[in-house]
């Protein structure tokens, strides 16, 4: 697979997240957030299937939480990521469980430390709907993935949680919790809602599952799993206790996939 063309620098451009760097570590920990621990994390190692000896790329790696888990299994973990703030609480958390590196996920090619094929799992954990453009970040992926390799993807899922274009409503008539969707099929850059505490705005990057699936397959990159997961919070108190906790279970906060390099 020939390398993607990009600029001659290896710089990583400018990222949103690097202001928002100690305010995420504060938040997620060394050992990531609830819906990391919970959920995010579990989902990964299942569709990884990880082998001992393995190589594993994880794209967008923040501060790491993914490092240890694959170390666990006896398989060698690289992490990049374009904040250099957000790697340098992954190099004081998981340093000695893998390697971080700094680099654009459109322009893994230009890395002196990458080539072609080299790794057998590449991951982006929650990482996905932050990078844009993404026809460039999956041909990225797709050249640094061995023939037969898995990529695997959690995001959150595109159908249910459009960024200020979705939530909860309550039908009084009906007792029932439901999720409104204002906007699906169009693309949006969305600046994120901030957190108290939060120094800077973050960027999201909404699309269509299907711009996904389309963009996997122009790689050669052909989805074989896909999970929907439900959030773990239960409501345990209130009159609308019931209803809450059923929309929970049925409408999915995370979209998991896997997907191969075709050989």
């Amino acid at each position: 697979m020939p390398a993607p063309k990009h600029p001659s620098s290896n710089r990583p451009r400018s990222t949103s997240w690097e202001p928002l760097a100690q305010w995420y570590d504060g938040w997620v920990g060394k050992d990531g957030s609830k819906h990391h621990r919970n959920l995010a994390l579990p989902a990964v190692v299942d569709l990884l299937g990880l082998q001992p000896g393995e190589q594993i790329l994880d794209i967008g790696a923040g501060t790491g939480v993914l490092a240890p888990l694959v170390h666990q299994k006896g398989a060698h973990y690289t992490g990049v990521d374009a904040s250099e703030k957000l790697l340098q609480f992954a190099r004081q958390h998981h340093g000695k469980e893998g390697r971080f590196l700094s680099g654009d996920a459109r322009r893994l090619s230009a890395l002196p430390a990458f080539h072609a094929a080299q790794f057998d799992g590449v991951v982006f954990l929650l990482s996905i709907q932050d990078m844009d453009p993404l026809e460039e970040v999956v041909e990225n992926a797709a050249w640094a993935l061995k023939p037969g390799g898995r990529l695997v993807i959690v995001m959150t899922h595109p159908c249910f949680r459009v960024p200020r274009q979705s939530g909860w409503g309550w039908d009084e008539d009906r007792k029932l919790q439901f999720r409104r969707v204002d906007r699906y099929l169009t693309p949006l850059p969305v600046p994120l809602k901030p957190y108290p505490g939060q120094t800077g705005v973050s960027r999201s990057f909404h699309r269509p599952l299907h711009e996904y699936i389309n963009t996997l397959s122009q790689h050669h990159l052909w989805v074989d799993h896909l999970l929907e997961i439900p959030t773990y919070k239960t409501a345990t108190t209130g009159p609308n206790a019931k209803a809450e906790n059923l929309a929970n279970q049925e409408i999915p906060l995370f979209l998991a996939l896997r997907a191969r390099k075709t050989l």
